[in-house]
């Protein structure tokens, strides 16, 4: 790593070393319902991105912010790439199709990052340029790579770039705030992989691979560019091939043989829902050796039933690697040893609540923790987030990151970065990164229990939304995916949004459905949970790693912008909420819980 100033000048060295040899292969479904694949060799790579870096460079666009807005693993890596060797920022985003959020969101980076230039493909370059014209940025030029002929590549010149000039900027999920571009320069991305090899143990005979979209860290960091960086061949599926069918997803493990690569949690819980026995029967997954496990947190439940469910198709428990990162540090911070089972504590939930972890006691409600591993790469410390005091082992805080994956900050946020990136212990110690995650150091390494601006303080009590929201998905196979947040007015009230599938349920079984949930949190938690909204599936919002948008969800709710098939309120909470916007059209609603 030490001969390479910039991420730029290892990938141009891989590409000419290995120019026949394969970079990507790019799975899709083929029009009989199977997959088909065609191979990006990294000549092939190497020869487009320097077409379009010349023109680039032609155009002035170093040090420019440059949105990519494609899907298509070809366009994309010639695209990311293509800035890379310009010296220009790339800036990845979400495709503006099929959802109003995705393209509020891109609105929002195009605005935030200033950008210069649009790289896109002719099917959606249209689109963009009147989302641009709406916007009034009609001085953003916009390519189609995909018809692009002009460049060349021999034109191309070395940019000559330094460690710390920004090579992209990665933009938040959003799960919690308004997302932000993270500056991820070129010393943070050579550092990070180098902390993903020596942790996983990827190699250049490994084969990395997953579906996550390639504007979320995990999808660009993790299964794009470390294929790169090792000078190995990266196997990669549209998200929307995995949404569909997640079968197709371990079909793509099995035959291109997968070692490395992973996703959220949700993932392998999808897999466990709607993957038939009679299908994993066919499946290989033996070769699967680091089964990642990350973006989310990660529940002991879903990994001991996907390695019971798969162990037929050769799914081994010790494959999984449960970890935790985020874009804010690259990628990867902590993580475990691979081939060896992740560690798990049985802890008080009482306990926990008052941010201890404790053992829990016969006959005392408990809760099981995954760990994430140890630091890989960096420092961690947990810190009182009041205080900044360091808190000793077995004690829940804030978790706070230093090294050289670390990144810059966000982009044109200079006030939140003195907040968010240099970060002082009470005793003076300088420079981290304040991840606004709740965690725990214990045996050396690292419990994460939860997100601090998702706590709900009830009654005085410190409540983790995702235990309850675990709790209440138990209730029923009816049940999908659930939301808890609390609301205040006088006092906090807790908020549970259930999504159901419905089928024939009728007003009745719904209204069954929501005392049930309200009994189990009442029984479980010992609050009252006096505000049930069941709903519609895909009601509940996540970001595209599977994280889940609480604060978005309490959002629409406060706005009245939910609509459920069934509610209970709380006087005082229905007050909160738009008048008359929460009993929309077909929604059933319930008495008023006293």
């Amino acid at each position: 790593m030490a001969a390479h100033r910039n991420f730029t000048e290892l990938a141009h060295e891989r590409i000419t070393a290995l120019a026949e040899r394969e970079a990507y292969v790019c799975v899709r479904d083929d029009q009989q319902g199977g997959l088909e694949s065609d191979v990006l060799s990294y000549g092939e790579l190497g020869e487009s991105a320097r077409r379009l870096a010349s023109w680039l460079q032609r155009s002035g666009s170093h040090g420019h912010r440059v949105l990519i807005l494609q899907s298509d693993v070809r366009q994309f890596m010639s695209s990311f790439l293509g800035c890379l060797y310009a010296g220009a920022v790339a800036v990845p985003a979400p495709v503006p199709a099929g959802s109003r959020q995705n393209v509020e969101r891109v609105a929002g980076i195009v605005r935030d990052a200033s950008v210069s230039y649009i790289l896109t493909d002719a099917a959606m370059a249209s689109a963009v340029s009147q989302l641009l014209a709406e916007m009034g940025h009609t001085e953003v030029a916009t390519l189609a790579t995909d018809r692009f002929s002009g460049g060349d590549p021999d034109a191309w010149e070395e940019p000559g770039l330094f460690p710390d000039d920004v090579a992209f900027l990665q933009y938040t999920s959003g799960s919690v705030s308004d997302p932000k571009g993270v500056m991820v320069t070129h010393r943070n991305l050579l550092a990070n992989q180098q902390s993903i090899q020596r942790a996983m143990r990827t190699s250049q005979e490994s084969r990395v691979g997953g579906w996550l979209p390639f504007h979320h860290d995990m999808g660009l960091v993790g299964h794009l560019l470390h294929p790169l960086w090792l000078g190995a061949c990266g196997v990669l599926m549209p998200p929307m091939t995995f949404v569909k069918r997640p079968l197709r997803w371990l079909q793509m493990v099995d035959r291109h043989g997968i070692t490395t690569g992973g996703g959220p949690n949700l993932a392998y819980d999808l897999c466990l829902r709607r993957i038939k026995d009679d299908q994993i029967a066919e499946l290989d997954l033996s070769r699967w050796e680091t089964a990642v496990n990350g973006a989310e947190p990660v529940r002991a439940e879903t990994m001991e039933a996907f390695a019971e469910r798969f162990a037929p198709a050769g799914f081994r428990r010790e494959a999984f690697y449960p970890c935790y990162g985020l874009a804010e540090a690259t990628l990867l911070a902590t993580g475990g040893d691979v081939g060896e089972p992740a560690a798990m504590r049985l802890v008080d939930a009482g306990e926990l609540e008052q941010h201890r972890l404790r053992p829990a006691e016969l006959g005392q409600p408990e809760r099981r923790l995954v760990s994430c591993g140890r630091p890989q790469g960096c420092e961690v410390a947990v810190v009182d987030p009041d205080t900044g005091r360091r808190l000793p082992a077995g004690q829940v805080g804030e978790v706070w990151l230093r090294g050289e994956s670390i990144a810059r900050g966000y982009w044109n946020r200079p006030l939140e970065n003195a907040h968010a990136f240099h970060a002082v212990t009470e005793d003076g110690d300088e420079g981290y990164l304040r991840t606004g995650d709740l965690g725990a150091l214990a045996g050396g390494e690292l419990y994460v229990t939860g997100r601090i601006k998702d706590i709900m303080i009830v009654a005085g009590r410190n409540l983790y939304p995702q235990d309850i929201e675990r709790s209440v998905q138990r209730i029923s196979a009816l049940f999908g995916s659930s939301a808890a947040f609390a609301v205040e007015s006088g006092r906090d009230h807790v908020v549970v949004v259930q999504e159901v599938r419905t089928g024939s349920c009728f007003e009745a079984e719904l209204a069954q459905l929501s005392a049930a949930v309200r009994t189990c949190v009442a029984q479980e938690f010992e609050v009252a949970a006096e505000n049930v909204l069941l709903v519609r599936p895909g009601t509940v919002r996540r970001t595209t790693s599977g994280k889940l948008q609480r604060t978005a969800m309490r959002r629409l709710f406060l706005d009245g912008r939910i609509q459920p098939l069934y509610e209970e309120l709380h006087p005082e909470v229905r007050a909160l909420v738009t008048t008359g916007a929460m009993s929309g059209e077909g929604a059933t609603s319930g008495g008023a819980a006293g």
